[in-house]
């Protein structure tokens, strides 16, 4: 067992009936946690959370503009919260807020084409042919996930894959193919928390014979295919790598036992009918990765685009029917406080995550978890199915260099909104503003990151204020 699961074991466990039980650090068993040996390597994690369907743009001149537009008023750190993000004001020093960001391949495609590309900034258009690429996360996850059990733990509210433009995950391989989500609280717990069975290490066996044996056939068979066909050969291969990689790891990580957490708090059974709880009980189990050094790079789709699959029905915690259509009625009487209380709702969740986060001290290490855990909220488009200006922010990373507590607006005094009425929609007027490519913040995280790189789809530099 590694030093980090003995440190646990030790000093901040009661165990019984299977389970243990969280305590705070008691100087009476010895040494506090902050005195303990130091890690060598500093953590770092990523997580990155998506919303779809937009959020509040009322224009200016609307009574709704003063509490409900996402955005704050203001800028760099003279900014006031509408109501929308107010939930956060206690994490204010702990984030930073972006507008005028956005992916330029994205900027003409209708928005609910576009949480495909959120982290991967791919030209993945808005009809035919489709290929994207690799997603932050799974840039990441290549480098540090050998350091953990779960190199990345990939979650939605819906999952699976979805379809492409209709994607229910925001994570996608080196040769941009969608990685399935998972999605029901049981099955994620078990895959963190629960033991194989004994019949992992035969199976790891086999399957690792197995790919052996396709290695030595492909090889052969590649010297009588094309150059087509060596390409598609070769991209084949490459996932048989990657599984290679992967059984390779099981290898290693099946003789540490499994960290032991307290489940009695958590409802493994719930489902997205009880939306507030589904949600809660998602972001406790990422919260459960993350403290127990299980993975260090998560990506949850919170739902899919379109108004399509159960995550529409996230909405019905705050007393509406379904989500996607608190968007398009937004020129209602009272649409635009509808729209906006759905965000803040989001918003509760997230800054209860983070703030639980925070309140946790780093074993091990100085200072807390949120200051060693990087927190991407966001979603690919703004006003109504318009894939410019997205509704972004960053939270913690302190301890990685981020500078925060201040509102970087970067779209101007007079952002595209309004509700849509008919006629021409917003994605289909004329660009009235130039956007930054979102790109240029990834560099600048995977950088803070440890990730040597200059570069990230079409990134032009970098973030400085952040």
């Amino acid at each position: 067992m590694n030093e980090y699961f003995r440190s646990l074991d030790r000093r901040q466990f009661l165990r019984g009936a299977g389970v243990a039980l969280a305590l705070p650090t008691l100087s009476s068993l010895g040494k506090s946690v902050s005195a303990a040996k130091k890690d060598a390597q500093p953590r770092k994690r990523l997580a990155c959370f998506y919303f779809p369907d937009g959020v509040p743009m009322p224009l200016a001149e609307d009574p709704a503009h003063k509490d409900w537009l996402w955005f704050p008023h203001g800028s760099g750190k003279d900014y006031t919260f509408t109501k929308c993000l107010e939930p956060l004001e206690p994490l204010r020093d702990e984030l930073t807020i972006f507008s005028g960001l956005s992916h330029p391949a994205a900027r003409s495609i209708h928005g609910h084409s576009n949480a495909d590309q959120f982290l991967t900034g791919a030209s993945t258009g808005g009809a035919g042919e489709y290929q994207n690429s690799m997603s932050l996360d799974q840039v990441v996850a290549a480098h540090i996930g050998d350091q953990t059990r779960i190199s990345s733990l990939v979650l939605s509210t819906d999952g699976g894959t979805g379809t492409p433009r209709g994607a229910h995950t925001l994570s996608f391989s080196r040769n941009g193919r969608a990685i399935p989500a998972e999605h029901r609280p049981k099955q994620i717990f078990d895959k963190l928390f629960v033991k194989n069975s004994q019949n992992a290490a035969k199976r790891l066996a086999i399957t690792e014979s197995a790919l052996d044996d396709l290695l030595a056939d492909a090889q052969s068979l590649r010297k009588k295919l094309s150059k087509t066909d060596q390409k598609t050969l070769d991209e084949y291969l490459q996932s048989v790598r990657d599984t290679e990689i992967k059984v390779e790891k099981s290898k290693r990580w099946m003789s540490i036992p499994l960290p032991q957490v307290d489940v009695d708090h958590l409802k493994l059974d719930i489902t997205p009918s009880d939306p507030r709880e589904y949600l809660e009980t998602m972001f406790e189990l990422i919260y459960l990765a993350f403290k127990t050094d299980s993975t260090r790079v998560v990506t949850y789709q919170l739902g899919r685009e379109n108004g399509i699959g159960v995550s529409d029905y996230l909405a019905r915690a705050v007393g509406f029917h379904l989500t996607h259509q608190l968007s398009h009625e937004t020129k209602n009487p009272g649409g635009w406080e509808n729209f906006g209380k759905y965000c803040r709702f989001l918003s509760e969740e997230f800054g209860k995550f983070a703030a639980k986060l925070k309140a946790t001290p780093e074993a091990g290490q100085e200072g807390n978890m949120l200051d060693n855990t990087m927190l991407l909220f966001g979603s690919a488009s703004s006003a109504f199915h318009l894939s410019r200006n997205y509704p972004l922010l960053l939270a913690g990373g302190k301890n990685m260099g981020l500078k925060h507590g201040h509102y970087l607006n970067f779209a101007g005094s007079n952002p595209q909104g309004g509700p849509w009425s008919g006629g021409r929609e917003p994605w289909q007027q004329e660009i009235s503003h130039e956007d930054i490519p979102l790109s240029n913040l990834y560099v600048t995280m995977l950088q803070r990151l440890g990730i040597e790189t200059n570069r990230f789809s079409d990134s032009t530099g970098v973030i400085a204020e952040v």
